[in-house]
């Protein structure tokens, strides 16, 4: 049976390499597709989990991993030589910035590269991690032709851009459409019938550069805009205006204008890092891309202007930030999510500890740090309580999680600093500082 009827037929066995947030949504839509799936993943600890029917992810509930295990749909494991018993191989693995702030493939290509050594014939192979266009049909192609197999003829090639956005509850893996782009026409076929098992619409595009590319502009558009804003709020300000009541208002326009939100400053796994895989491959082509530079620079400041606020704030209340006690409201990019990749609130205790506060943090999803790329803060989240409010200095709203009373926040607070107006709200407003 070729590979095409396998997949129609819910034959295909699935192989995602990459347990997080991204490739554990696609292991539960795919078992629940009907396939057989593998998960792959270096980390012994979530294989644990996941074989355990253990969700490690606060927003994916287990049950929905217990479903699989119990229907005997899926395993995960950290013995790669599986994967040659796979039909459909998805990569979701990581792609940071290195410290110069340049593309890092080590992941996608040491995966790669461990693929090559089982692959076999008739195997599909699609990329999902976001990077700069080229890279699935140039470097990732040049290591598994190295085999002496043929990429459209022995083995297909895809990429399938991950369109994940952690606890949003009008969207899901499901409902999203999936942008599909393969190496040849047969590989955008396969791959295009793979997911169109899984989710409601796919969008076929000519090639895997297309689909990077798209990718890209997602994620350019939002970084750009929110640094529009975030000047915007720095300016406005200055002119005692309120930056969240001029977007409120100039939403209700039903054309031409979309609201976006300051902050104090970019998260995650996508804006702060994807739209300089582009700026580094436009040097290939001696085009210097100054929008995005820009929209770089604007937002990588936010969390100076930040503790510029508070230093105001406390200097009006006649104290220094140093030796002061704050308290960090949310330690994770969003509100709702446990997820403190590139979180600005790491940057915002970073800084407020180089100027010699004493900082602790709560968040409700995070209940202790974890070390990420630049930061190892060893730092657990302390109650939020009536008696620990009131022995900070100042509290300083970095994420907006629902789960807060605000009011019972800023009534028990003696200064708090929202860079989210999460306290929009509140009644006691002499006691807050909008950052």
């Amino acid at each position: 049976m070729n590979l095409l009827d396998k997949i129609r037929k819910r034959e295909a066995v699935i192989g995602v390499v990459g347990l997080g947030y991204v490739g554990l949504p696609l292991i539960i839509e795919f078992g629940r597709a009907g396939f057989r799936v593998a998960g792959f993943d270096t980390d012994e600890r979530k294989v644990e989990d996941l074989n355990a029917g253990r969700s490690y992810i606060k927003h994916i509930p287990s049950a929905g991993v217990k479903e699989l295990m119990e229907g005997e749909r899926f395993k995960a494991t950290a013995d790669f030589s599986l994967l040659a018993e796979a039909d459909c191989i998805i990569i979701c693995v990581p792609t940071p910035l290195n410290r110069h702030r340049e593309p890092d493939l080590s992941y996608v290509l040491g995966t790669t590269d461990i693929i090559a050594k089982y692959l076999r014939e008739g195997q599909l192979v699609v990329l999902e991690s976001t990077t700069y266009p080229g890279t699935t049909d140039e470097e990732m192609r040049a290591i598994l032709e190295a085999t002496g197999m043929k990429a459209g003829q022995d083995f297909y090639l895809a990429y399938s851009p991950e369109r994940e956005d952690p606890n949003n509850s009008s969207f899901s893996t499901r409902t999203i459409p999936k942008v599909v782009g393969g190496y040849t026409g047969q590989c955008l076929r396969l791959a295009d019938t793979l997911y169109s098992a899984i989710v409601e619409k796919t969008v076929p595009v000519s090639s895997t550069r297309v689909a990077e590319a798209t990718k890209l502009l997602e994620n350019i558009y939002r970084t750009v805009n929110i640094a529009l804003v975030n000047e915007l709020k720095v300016l406005f300000d200055r002119m005692d205006i309120d930056v969240w009541e001029v977007i409120e208002a100039s939403k209700t326009k039903p054309f031409g204008f979309q609201a976006f939100y300051p902050g104090p400053g970019l998260g995650g796994h996508c804006i702060p890092i994807d739209p300089f895989y582009l700026t580094w491959k436009a040097r290939e082509y001696d085009f210097n891309t100054r929008f995005i530079e820009l929209a770089g620079e604007i937002n990588t400041s936010m969390p100076y202007y930040v503790i510029d606020r508070v230093v105001y704030a406390l200097n009006e209340r006649g104290k220094s930030i140093k030796s002061s006690k704050i308290l960090v409201l949310g330690l994770a990019y969003k509100k709702d999510v446990g997820d403190t990749r590139e979180s600005p609130s790491l940057k915002l205790i970073d800084l407020l500890m180089q100027r010699g506060a004493s900082v602790d943090y709560n968040d409700p999803y995070v209940p202790r740090t974890v070390k990420v790329r630049k930061y190892d803060l060893k730092m657990k989240s302390v109650s939020l309580t009536e008696e620990n409010l009131r022995e900070y200095d100042c509290v300083v709203v970095a994420t907006d999680h629902t789960d807060y009373d605000y009011d019972f926040i800023v009534r028990n607070s003696s200064l708090v600093v929202d860079t989210r107006n999460a306290t929009k709200g509140v009644k006691e407003r002499d006691k807050i500082v909008k950052a």
